[in-house]
């Protein structure tokens, strides 16, 4: 097929397009003549707006931890228990901790950091050894003597690696600095794990009716 014959085709082909519309006209114009329906009416404004119900607040999270205080009758510590805001960062975790120990105990028991004391920083290394960084007022608080000192750092490092076992030891430093002694008489130069050779040994109440030379209850301490 030659180009001049397609030329032919193309022609043919328009002229009858356009007879077929010239014949159709009156029908087409009829139909452009008739109403258009009236849409609906799609104004959002006159659309009744959907109920928003307002999202729930989310509970906040608390962990539930063990506390070592001093108990001055008892040369010792005693836990206790504690709920506390829950945070997925550890350092924070531990930083509220050790707040809360210088806040004081809710049952009577003494603190053994200074109400002053500040907690300053607190990091964990890859070796799970735990900095802490108090303010001087940690080490001025120790009312002297080793016991009392003794009682000072552990309750620290008994709170936390107790509660976390992520945490192997504890190094304790005065205003972000290693020192080698609180009062003189424990050595915090280095990390230390904990203790609980401190933690005091409850004896319970006899009851009433039992006889001095009676038979010991179950669970009672002997001297």
């Amino acid at each position: 097929m030659t180009a001049r014959t397609v030329n032919l085709l193309t022609v043919a082909g328009l002229m009858g397009l356009l007879g077929a519309l010239t014949l159709t006209a009156p029908r087409w114009a009829r139909l452009m003549r008739q109403p258009v329906s009236a849409l609906p009416d799609d104004d959002p404004a006159s659309a009744p707006a959907p109920a928003v119900t307002p999202p729930e607040p989310d509970a906040e999270r608390t962990i539930s931890v063990k506390l070592y205080f001093e108990a001055p009758e008892l040369s010792g510590l005693l836990p206790e228990d504690r709920s506390l805001p829950f945070s997925v960062e550890l350092s924070r975790q531990l930083r509220t901790v050790v707040e809360e120990l210088v806040r004081g105990s809710a049952t009577g028991l003494a603190s053994p950091l200074a109400p002053d004391t500040k907690v300053l920083d607190v990091f964990v290394s890859a070796g799970g050894v735990a900095f802490v960084s108090l303010s001087k007022e940690a080490a001025a608080g120790v009312p002297g003597g080793s016991t009392a000192e003794l009682l000072t750092v552990y309750s620290v490092v008994n709170s936390i690696t107790a509660n976390f076992p992520a945490v192997k030891r504890v190094q304790l430093l005065l205003d972000d600095r290693p020192v080698t002694t609180f009062a003189g008489h424990v050595d915090v130069s280095r990390p230390l794990p904990p203790d609980m050779t401190f933690v005091a040994i409850v004896r319970p109440t006899p009851s009433p009716g039992a006889s001095e030379g009676g038979p010991a209850e179950p669970g009672a301490q002997t001297p």
